[in-house]
């Protein structure tokens, strides 16, 4: 396994790639889900692909991406924008076609060399996507930044940087896949782009119609030791959840829960209560897990336009007072995971877009007794095929402050999940013991336990 000392990525400098055609000049309005603080975030994404023998030698990925990245902004001409803030903070993008930032690079290192370090939370990130000085802000700067690395194995890593008020998952993977359409060969997108961000605006007038636990903040009894703005306290782990540890979560719930509880319903419980329990919380601090919901499709009953890439989300959250939290079983903590899911629906989307409106686009709960998840396992960024076969990897880079991903992985054996944490380094400590506690088998002897959760660690 390398060390990152050793990697030698060299990077030329960053261009702006503009759309290969005439595009409107205008400003656009972003939605009140769009622009709601707890989305003005830059996202890491990394994808990586192996080398295909059956291509030509000479077909660089550099180029082809590059080209269809142009032609593909043609069609989604606003990410080729500015944001800027009008009154109320509202956003909106200048449609003023000046460009993503690209960077072409290439490193003298092999995918197989890299292994498990593509895998988040991943520690080259900084090399594979080289943040340039001032162009991470929200306004006035770059809505996506690529690079795109050549590995001397003939592979390549194409990372990405987004800012999230402007697509949800879904919607940068039609993006992606318009990018990826356009690079096999494609005159147009599939699927067309829809912006109409008009239909998801505050209600006229707005009224907070539904409770949003979310955009509550409590007092935080934790052993404070979780300060999000203590960067130098914190670290990055993602954790595996295979075949093995489903199995042993499934035999914790009661018989009425299992055949209605999803994956995600179950790695949600068993995270929030280890997490919780980790973070030694106050037994009478109220804490809360947000479910990243989709609205979009019939079960949730949000109407939204085939093409509509703008963010479609809400956070409704599961809460608890930690004791009984912690001295519960599973089926706990798994209940009130299932009742916060099933809140989402259309008037709930609306009333959380009416009350961004009232409050000012607050901030979801942003204290340490907060804990989002977003199940990226069925987006289908690894379907993303830019002539090179599927990617070996694709997903966000690593857990986004408060946010973790469930993230599809195949590992040696076996298709699972894997899931990046942030937490305080102590507390990460007895997180893990915790997990390792509560996927432990019965009759299984706790040192063969240590490969139940196969674990990565970023500093």
């Amino acid at each position: 396994m390398m060390s990152p000392l050793v990697l030698q990525v060299k990077r030329l400098q960053p261009e702006l790639i503009t759309p290969a055609e005439p595009t409107p000049r205008e400003t656009k309005f972003l939605s009140d889900i769009d622009d709601q603080e707890g989305l003005r975030f830059q996202l890491p994404i990394i994808m990586c692909y192996k080398h295909n023998s059956s291509l030509n030698e000479n077909r660089n990925p550099i180029k082809v991406i590059r080209e269809a990245l142009s032609r593909a902004l043609v069609y989604y001409y606003p990410l080729a924008g500015r944001l800027r803030e009008g009154p109320n903070r509202k956003l909106m993008v200048d449609c003023n076609g000046e460009g993503i930032l690209f960077v072409e690079a290439s490193a003298d290192v092999t995918l197989e060399q890299l292994g498990d370090k593509i895998l988040p939370p991943c520690p080259l990130l900084e090399e594979f996507l080289f943040n340039f000085p001032g162009s991470d802000g929200i306004i006035g700067c770059p809505l996506l930044l690529v690079q795109v690395t050549r590995l001397t194995c003939g592979g390549f890593i194409l990372a990405l940087r987004l800012n999230h008020t402007m697509c949800d998952g879904p919607g940068f993977l039609q993006f992606l896949t318009a990018v990826a359409e356009m690079a096999r060969g494609a005159h147009a997108p599939f699927i067309l782009p829809v912006w109409e961000r008009e239909l998801l605006f505050a209600r006229d007038p707005p009224r907070i119609t539904c409770a949003h636990h979310e955009y509550e903040d409590v007092i935080d009894h934790s052993d404070g030791s979780y300060a999000s703005n203590n960067q130098s306290n914190m670290v990055q782990r993602s954790f595996y959840f295979g075949s093995k540890e489903m199995r042993v979560l499934r035999q914790q719930i009661p018989p009425h829960l299992i055949s209605t509880c999803s994956t995600f319903d179950l790695i949600t419980a068993c995270l929030w209560k280890c997490r919780t329990l980790a973070l030694k919380v106050n037994p009478k601090q109220v804490v809360r897990v947000s479910c990243i919901v989709n609205a979009r499709g019939k079960h949730n009953n949000v109407r939204l336009p085939l093409g509509y890439y703008g963010n479609a989300i809400a956070f409704p959250a599961a809460v608890s007072k930690a004791e009984p939290l912690c001295k519960n079983p599973l089926g706990y903590a798994l209940e009130l995971v299932k009742k916060a899911k099933a809140t989402m629906n259309e008037e709930y989307l609306r009333s959380v877009a009416d009350l961004l409106v009232l409050r000012g686009r607050p901030q979801y709960s942003s204290t340490g007794s907060n804990f989002l998840v977003s199940d990226i396992t069925r987006v289908g960024v690894g379907d993303v095929n830019f002539g090179w076969g599927q990617p070996v990897f694709a997903g966000p880079a690593k857990a986004v402050d408060l946010i973790s991903f469930y993230i599809q992985h195949k590992n040696n054996i076996e298709d699972g999940i894997l899931v990046p944490m942030w937490l305080p380094f102590s507390a990460m400590e007895r997180f893990q013991q915790e997990l390792e506690r509560m996927t432990l088998e019965p009759k299984e002897d706790i040192c063969n336990n240590l490969r139940s959760t196969r674990i990565m660690s970023m500093m």
